[in-house]
């Protein structure tokens, strides 16, 4: 392999010949062998988008030639595209704030922009990553932005996948409408439901969840760009200073706003607290449907057996015929993991000290992570569980009607204190709550199948005045 000798400020260090990162990223990818793991392409595209806008507005302030100008559009719409990407070589957990990632970019770009113009990768005579791509910026304004801008354009994958769930819950909701169930509280039996009804409830926290992210958004569109390296703005223009973010917004197709206080939005980030906190969330939400799942599917015949799940695999590779809810399990370790970067995401912007958060890299890792495995998650949810779910109808019926439960029902018409008697003795004798209420004439037959319809004992209504007890 040939090798082309670059230096920095630490020293002179060989360089691969054909590769387009230079000397401080080599040092970096040396530095933090940390995950093992590659910048997010999303998050190199934002970069990428920063640096094309940068620029743009350099050159129409008249701090950049129109020639290196045009070179550095190209590399960075290459870099857009997608191409380059094996030319980011730093791990996404990395000290430093985020000066890796960022010199990681200077340094794609300005030797691409090089050879653009005739030279050879290293002549940073022609252009220079810190002189001409980093011109105007610092590290503590493009990371947090390009991190901002890279988690806005993966939410939106997280609410198509949402919006499939709620969809599917709400076709249940409608397919189950008809099949009363036992609801239970404290794992108790408690009073009847529809399944429909619970599969309802499931769309309406799922709904709200989506909300919660399409607000959250908001937070992420302010951004620090321009503040350069703790928000004073020294180095930039004050034309530059004016337009790069109506730049950025342009180039990106996101809409941004640059922060009214640039040294807060420089040294706080509890913007991504609040973004994970959401996510979190809806990870809750997720883990808690999926529990109820494998409750109401359990057995299949010494559980509760009121659902079906789709089989997917074998359960056991021991136990033959033994299928488990692997979709509801991997819903569940999803949310554990989303809550432990949760925890990462909180304590890191709690470090910040003074001017600036060093921690930025460790939130992006786990914030990125959080949004991409919710929305995987999500995805295989829907089409792998919830869309084929079946209802075993008798089952539920047999709960209900075998329950004690439904002496609640029951309870206004014949008072608190003999509904509690007959409940008693349902329980130590076997016999079912119809069959004691019917044996002592307590109701007749068509009163209590009345009292027992399924529209009445799923909803208000109002109560026959004959047989209220006042």
């Amino acid at each position: 392999m040939n090798f082309r000798l670059e230096s920095d400020s630490i020293g002179s260090k060989q360089v691969p010949m054909e590769a387009y990162y230079g000397v401080q990223t080599l040092r970096c990818a040396e530095n933090f062998k940390i995950t093992g793991l590659g910048m997010l392409k999303e998050f190199i595209k934002s970069l990428a988008e920063i640096k094309k806008a940068a620029a743009i507005t350099n050159n129409e302030v008249g701090l950049l030639d129109k020639k290196i100008e045009e070179a550095i559009i190209v590399a960075c719409d290459e870099i857009i595209e997608g191409k380059l990407q094996d030319q980011f070589i730093v791990d996404p957990i990395q000290g430093g704030a985020g000066t890796s990632m960022n010199m990681n970019s200077n340094e794609v770009i300005a030797n691409r922009a090089i050879e653009i113009l005739g030279g050879q990768k290293g002549d940073y005579s022609i252009v220079h990553p810190n002189d001409h791509i980093n011109y105007g910026q610092s590290t503590n304004d493009v990371i947090p932005t390009a991190g901002k801008m890279t988690a806005l354009k993966l939410i939106p994958k997280a609410i198509a996948e949402l919006s499939k769930l709620y969809d599917a819950f709400n076709e249940k909701s409608k397919e189950f409408d008809d099949v009363i169930k036992m609801g239970r509280t404290q794992m108790q039996d408690a009073i009847p439901i529809r399944l429909g009804q619970e599969f309802k409830a499931y769309s309406s926290v799922i709904r709200r969840d989506i909300l919660r992210l399409e607000k959250a958004k908001e937070e992420l569109k302010v951004v620090n760009m321009g503040g350069t390296a703790i928000g004073t703005g020294m180095n930039a223009d004050i034309q530059y200073f004016n337009k790069i973010v109506p730049n950025i917004s342009k180039i990106s197709n996101i809409e941004l706003k640059q922060a009214i206080d640039l040294i807060d939005a420089t040294q706080n980030l509890d913007g991504f607290v609040i973004v994970s906190s959401v996510i979190k969330a809806c990870a809750v939400n997720l883990s808690k449907i999926a529990n109820d799942l494998r409750l109401m599917s359990s057995g299949p015949r010494t559980g509760f057996g009121e659902i079906n799940l789709p089989s997917k695999q074998n359960g056991s590779s021991m136990m033959p015929g033994k299928v488990n809810p692997v979709i509801p399990e991997v819903i569940s370790q999803v949310a554990f993991n989303i809550i432990g970067n949760d925890i990462t995401i909180t304590m890191a912007a709690e470090a910040g000290q003074l001017e600036l958060n060093a921690f930025e890299p460790v939130i992006f890792y786990n914030l990125f992570q959080s949004i991409e495995t919710l929305t995987n998650g999500v995805n295989t949810f829907v089409v792998n569980c919830v869309s084929g779910i079946t209802a075993n109808r008798e089952r539920c019926k047999e709960l209900v009607e075998n329950s004690v439960g439904i002496i609640t029902a029951i309870c206004p018409h014949i008072g608190y204190k003999k509904a509690a008697e007959i409940a008693k003795i349902a329980l130590n004798s076997k016999q079912s709550v119809r069959e004691l209420i019917l044996k002592d004439g307590i109701l007749s037959e068509n009163e209590l199948n009345d009292i027992l319809d399924i529209e009445l004992m799923t909803k208000p209504g109002i109560l026959a005045k004959e047989l209220m007890v006042v």
